[in-house]
């Protein structure tokens, strides 16, 4: 993202002071002393994902609140970042595109760039042990109708690191009001009187939707059954970014639970925004891929391919996105499963075959579809792409509730 010189002008009472800042990393800051109107500013280098914090909270509600390039203040402080060079897709201070994370088809490869780059600012928090206060005073509640861990727990660290609360159910399906019958909206209206943004797991495809509509607070999908997650589609293009060094021209392979994996749909979205890219669809034939995904593909000329071999397949590929065959979305069918599981396994052998700079991910959990033999190789990308979750889930949350 193009970095640009800025002006901070801040005003008290209609007194006006400005001070120019110039195009390296650094923090402007507003103090509130003793208790008085009183300001001090002072102006340090930024560059367009830098922070903006102030060091109490002012009355009558949060200390800030972004609002279309202008930092409010309710104590009658205003800042205002005015671009006064060149101008980058996303300056300081604008307003997010996004009301609502539900789906992968929501980013375009621009916005999608953008993310990463805050996602890269935000690796550089996490490493320092007092991490950030830029959403100190903000509440999160995460609501999880179905078990997560690493969902749940990256969005708890990406919203603490930050200086965020949180409030959380981890079995809502269970212990909370939907037990008694209570509707999802009805759920949703009450939740958002409680915090500033929910994220939300749900084990029905279009539960996010629902939410979003509901909610007057922004809503973030953490996976919704068989349909998206969309989250875990940001960190695993930004995990492939990391790791091959490039997004164009690549071949991915999509191996496993292809017909309920919501994280290879999702991510199938979002590889369609790039430019000379492969996709290899390897699984069973009762979890093949479905029509939708297919048919979209298609519609944005990614060149796609079908296979039972997943030996020539990982030969061939820069990443093999291994999953997990779910057995609770087949129900009573149990057969089906049984049919499916195991059929492909990331081993040894696939190892041998793959190319020195590919990798391997797995969203997570998994059971026996990659063998524990493969951890040790450097091309198992797995438990780095977990952790980038919380970079991913940092930047979403910052932007979501505080803008560029």
């Amino acid at each position: 993202m193009e970095s640009s010189s800025l002006f901070f002008t801040c005003t008290i009472n209609g007194s006006v002071l400005a001070s120019k800042a110039s195009k390296t990393n650094a923090e402007p800051v507003c103090n509130r002393l003793n208790g008085s109107s009183k300001l001090t500013y002072r102006s340090l280098p930024i560059c367009a994902s830098a922070d903006i914090s102030h060091s109490c909270a002012f009355p009558n509600g949060k200390a800030f609140d972004w609002k279309l390039g202008n930092l409010s203040l309710r104590s009658g402080v205003e800042c205002k970042a005015l671009n006064v060079e060149t101008k980058p897709f996303f300056s300081v201070g604008s307003k997010f595109q996004l009301e609502d994370v539900i789906e992968a088809q929501q980013f375009n490869r621009d916005t999608l760039g953008a993310i990463f780059d805050v996602a890269k600012e935000m690796e550089k928090i996490e490493k320092i042990s007092t991490g950030s206060n830029i959403l100190k005073g903000y509440l999160m509640a995460t609501l999880f109708y179905e078990p997560s861990t690493r969902t749940r727990l990256s969005f708890e660290s990406a919203m603490k690191r930050l200086g965020g609360e949180v409030l959380t159910t981890e079995n809502a399906r269970e212990f909370s009001s939907a037990a008694k019958g209570e509707t999802l909206e009805d759920t949703i209206r009450t939740v958002e009187g409680y915090t500033d943004i929910i994220v939300m797991r749900h084990f029905e495809s279009g539960a996010a939707r629902r939410a979003a509509a509901t909610a007057n607070i922004p809503v973030i999908n953490a996976g919704d059954g068989p349909g998206q997650h969309p989250t875990q589609a940001l960190l695993d293009v930004y995990t492939i970014q990391k790791e091959i060094g490039k997004l164009d021209g690549i071949r991915v392979g999509l191996v496993g639970d292809l017909a309920y994996g919501r994280t290879v749909r999702s991510l199938a979205y979002l590889l369609a925004k790039y430019k000379d890219v492969k996709i290899y669809f390897v699984s069973p034939e009762v979890v093949k891929m479905k029509e939708d995904i297919k048919d979209y593909l298609t519609s944005q000329g990614v060149e796609w391919e079908e296979s039972g071999d997943l030996m020539e397949v990982a030969s061939k590929c820069d990443v093999v996105y291994q999953t997990r065959i779910q057995r609770e979305r087949f129900g009573e069918r149990i057969d089906l499963y049984e049919e499916a599981r195991g059929k492909y396994i990331v081993d040894q052998n696939v190892l041998d075959v793959m190319q020195k700079h590919a990798i391997i991910m797995h969203p997570l959990p998994r059971l026996d579809e990659i063998t524990v033999e493969v951890d040790a190789d450097p091309r198992a990308a797995y438990f780095r792409q977990a952790k980038n979750g919380i970079y991913i889930r940092m930047a979403l949350l910052k932007l979501l509730l505080l803008g560029w």
